[in-house]
């Protein structure tokens, strides 16, 4: 029996739809690890095209038939699932993004105690155009450089959130955009600290005192040095000790 396709319907509005698809998909997948190769992570995907005016609806189905066809989900795999998605649904242009928690085995400071760490890390692919976008989410330590010259003793410090956006060509590394943000504030931070790591901890961000604004700077000498990074957004937000608010600041280059 033929069943009638709804969505190829006709409609007279004449009103094309910039982004049409699913979100907030949770799907298992399996990304570059530069340490082991390879982990196993859990994603929230979401897929979409343009639709021309002509067509009443999109066939969502073929979005989840698309990523079923994927286990694993790299930065170089964005190029052929846009492709797949433009050729399955008859579209234009194809949108895919792609969140997922990314962890990383890090060592104390001093007592070299191993625990796991994670970050926030996406993908964003657009199939008109000829790169692709990274994003890292990567938790820091600031300490204030004003108390710190105000104070007889002691600074108030805040756990900070640095966001790294970059347009790239080229496969990077999380690895390598964690590395530059943990670097650019006033310390790292640690799941497991022991009392002489912690001891390391608090001696260095208070010999490395940075305000919100130092941070994203910062960042944007680092990453404007990278020559695999053709463009930049970089927002840091330290979630303050003694107000009752955020200070925040954002850089964007060539995005």
């Amino acid at each position: 029996m033929s069943l009638k396709d709804i969505q190829s319907e006709f409609d007279e509005r004449n009103l094309p739809i910039d982004q049409v698809g699913v979100k907030d998909i949770r799907f298992p997948v399996r990304v570059l690890d530069k340490q082991n190769g390879s982990q196993h992570t859990v994603a929230t995907v979401n897929m979409y095209v343009t639709l021309p005016h002509n067509f009443r609806g999109t066939h969502m189905s073929r979005f989840l038939e698309v990523l079923n066809r994927h286990e694993e989900i790299t930065p170089m795999h964005i190029p052929s699932i846009l492709n797949e998605m433009k050729e399955s649904l008859n579209a234009e242009t194809a949108y895919f993004d792609i969140e997922f928690p990314y962890f990383i085995m890090k060592s104390a400071p001093v007592s070299k105690a191993r625990s796991v760490m994670e970050y926030i890390c996406s993908i964003h692919g657009d199939s008109s155009a000829d790169c692709y976008y990274l994003k890292v989410r990567v938790p820091v330590m600031s300490l204030c450089p004003c108390s710190k010259e105000i104070s007889h003793f002691g600074a108030h410090n805040q756990r900070s959130i640095i966001e790294i956006s970059i347009k790239t060509k080229r496969k990077i590394w999380f690895e390598e955009l964690i590395a530059i943000a943990e670097a650019s504030a006033s310390s790292e931070i640690y799941s497991l600290l022991k009392r002489e790591d912690e001891k390391y901890v608090t001696e260095k961000s208070y010999q490395n005192p940075a305000f919100v604004e130092d941070i994203v700077r910062n960042l944007a000498v680092r990453l404007k040095e990278h020559d695999g990074i053709e463009g930049f957004m970089v927002e840091s937000e330290n979630m303050e000790s003694i107000h009752n608010h955020s200070a925040y600041a954002k850089i964007a280059y060539n995005l």
